[in-house]
């Protein structure tokens, strides 16, 4: 079965290395949605300056935002989109959103600094290094009642069980087209 949310924008969000893609492309094929890698928006500058350790500053992030939002529209109105982005933050979530007609729900994939980090030193060929985690957490801003979304605790669940427990959220507080 395939699951839609009427023209809608799911943002699978959170630290590097939290998993933010493999539950992205595996929520996105469940919702016959389009999948897209955030890390794909960045700049030459922003990739350069992650891959020295450098976090990137807010004036770097506006222009990558916005390419990620145009490409929400770019979908197609009939079509629902996941994003894999960090959105770490309220005004980056809010940017997001504010710049599509259509719904943008958050999944923020939460977890412990230390799990995040094992999965994060055993990734490979990904340029963020592991010495940014830290300036990701003290950056991250929880998700606020005030907006729509799920917080998901990654530190124990398989791929797997959290696209399903997404897909229950969405089922209960969502326009769902089950095919």
């Amino acid at each position: 079965h395939f699951f839609r949310i009427i023209m809608a924008v799911v943002v699978v969000m959170g630290v590097c290395g939290c998993g933010k893609t493999s539950v992205g492309e595996l929520l996105a094929q469940k919702m016959d949605a389009t999948f897209a890698e955030g890390d794909t928006f960045h700049s030459a500058e922003n990739v350069a300056k992650m891959s020295r350790g450098e976090a990137p500053s807010d004036e770097d992030r506006w222009p990558w935002l916005d390419s990620i939002a145009n490409s929400f529209e770019e979908v197609g109105a009939q079509k629902d989109i996941v994003v894999a982005c960090s959105a770490l933050r309220k005004v980056y979530r809010d940017r997001l959103s504010l710049k599509t007609s259509k719904r943008v729900y958050f999944a923020h994939m939460s977890g412990s600094f230390t799990k995040i980090f094992e999965r994060l030193n055993a990734r490979k060929g990904h340029y963020m290094p592991s010495s940014l985690l830290e300036s990701q957490f003290a950056t991250l801003e929880p998700l606020e009642p005030s907006e729509q979304g799920i917080t998901v605790d990654v530190d124990e669940l398989s791929i797997e069980e959290i696209v399903q427990k997404l897909l229950e959220r969405f089922a209960a507080n969502l326009v769902l087209d089950k095919r």
